[in-house]
């Protein structure tokens, strides 16, 4: 995708999705250096899994859950392709947010989101854990679509150039689309492997902490 906004900013990037650039890009070269390890400990693991599961290395015991997995399992990635995709839609989406929020408020509303996300999907997570086994959640995807969700609320009718199909859209539009297709994959077990509800989660939190924001600058 590809957008219009900032033509005339001089900046090409805001200090915390600079921030967040930088963590990502270091936890994915970490995740080559200390291998499974980090995945064991700060990769989002659904409660009630089986003792044993299998790995890369054989039979492991699969992590009880710890509380600082509802946000580290954003800095992890399946692949440069995950990490690429997640970090472009942070820098593209996150950069004209940041500036009309301020940084303090945009690191807090990201926060939120990956930690709903994180939320949402450890009960959808956990909740199929008896039928299709455990496996760690990672990815910053809940929090890029809480990002996505405010760009569309704050700038709805900005003009968005899809690249599949290369169609221009407006913002809200865009957030419709991508918020049905998340429900409809989801509910439907279309493409499997692919957090879903992570994302809805994300979008959801996003979209309540706004809310109470508005509400609380509408109070005398």
């Amino acid at each position: 995708m590809q957008s219009d906004y900032g033509a005339g900013h001089r900046s090409t990037t805001t200090p915390v999705v600079s921030l967040l650039l930088v963590l990502n890009g270091l936890a994915f070269i970490g995740q080559f250096v200390a291998g499974e390890w980090l995945l064991y400990q700060f990769a989002l693991w659904p409660l009630g899994a089986p003792d044993y599961a299998g790995s890369l290395l054989g039979l492991i015991r699969v992590p009880d859950f710890q509380p600082w997995q509802l946000v580290s399992y954003a800095f992890l990635h399946g692949g440069l392709l995950h990490l690429f995709t997640n970090m472009f839609a942070m820098w593209m989406f996150g950069i004209p947010i940041e500036r009309l929020w301020g940084s303090g408020r945009f690191a807090i509303y990201y926060l939120v989101c990956v930690a709903g996300a994180g939320a949402v999907q450890l009960l959808v997570a956990s909740a199929a854990v008896a039928e299709i086994g455990p496996y760690p959640t990672i990815g910053a995807s809940g929090g890029v679509f809480g990002v996505l969700l405010a760009f569309g609320m704050m700038f709805p009718n900005q003009r968005i150039l899809l690249l599949f199909p290369p169609i221009p859209m407006r913002a809200k539009w865009i957030v419709i689309l991508y918020g049905a297709f998340e429900l409809y994959a989801g509910i439907s077990g279309a493409m499997p492997g692919v957090a879903h509800f992570a994302h809805l989660g994300g979008m959801l939190f996003g979209f309540l902490l706004i809310q109470y924001w508005r509400y609380r600058a509408l109070r005398p």
